[in-house]
């Protein structure tokens, strides 16, 4: 398995942000993971990458444990944060340059020019990120992520601000890279998800409440009415 998740819990006071919540994902698997605000979205993909500690359970990436063994494992993972925190005063390729220096990456030039390639950064890629707009500091977030070219993908709303051309295609990268790569993105544009994903994790006040493919979930009705069937507070 790809991204394996046990019994993984996160709590805070007394509220289970996640709450004992299980799931596998295989190499080439494209998977949306929904759920409303607060629902333990974030949390759980932070776990996943090493960025916070869970309580309970295992999280692991290729087999590796995110937790005991956390360097090896980021190796292993691309991270695009909900908040995609950047450093504004570097300009692209100083930034890209400087992510490649961390990961050690051998072919450094190249590297860089193929992921402005692959997102879509030419135009912009002698600007500073403090001078772009928000959807072009949204595909360098996603240029960071890419630029090592690791074998699981973890996007948290990877299309936040794109203009529907953009996130065409931004969806035309996720899918290509999908190919052969896991790749785990939450987004509350369910169109998206439609677009690009075969199977939904959904979850809810902490729990999954759906893991099943979109097919099968569409034999329930639309994506959307599935959804807040299973989220609504009642």
């Amino acid at each position: 398995m790809s991204i394996q998740v046990q019994q993984l819990l996160k709590q805070y006071g007394t509220q289970k942000a996640v709450n004992n919540i299980s799931f596998s994902i295989n190499k080439g698997e494209i998977v949306g993971f929904l759920g409303p605000n607060g629902a333990g979205k974030s949390t759980t993909m932070k776990i996943i990458t090493g960025y916070l500690a869970q309580d309970a359970g295992t999280a692991t990436v290729c087999d590796v444990n995110v937790k005991t063994n956390a360097i090896e494992a980021k190796r292993k993972i691309g991270y695009l944060p909900e908040s995609n925190a950047l450093y504004y005063d570097m300009y692209v390729k100083e930034y890209l340059a400087f992510v490649a220096g961390i990961h050690s990456i051998v072919n450094r030039q190249s590297s860089i020019v193929n992921t402005i390639e692959l997102v879509g950064l030419q135009v912009e890629q002698n600007k500073k990120i403090g001078q772009l707009s928000k959807g072009y500091k949204q595909r360098v977030g996603l240029a960071a992520a890419l630029i090592h070219n690791p074998e699981v993908l973890i996007l948290d709303e990877p299309t936040s601000g794109l203009d529907p051309n953009q996130i065409i295609e931004i969806r035309n990268v996720i899918k290509e890279q999908g190919k052969n790569k896991t790749v785990l993105f939450s987004s509350h544009i369910l169109q998206e998800v439609e677009a690009v994903c075969d199977r939904v994790i959904i979850i809810n006040k902490g729990t999954i409440v759906a893991d099943d493919s979109l097919q099968n979930l569409r034999q329930r009705g639309n994506l959307e009415n599935v959804f807040r069937q299973l989220t609504t507070v009642n």
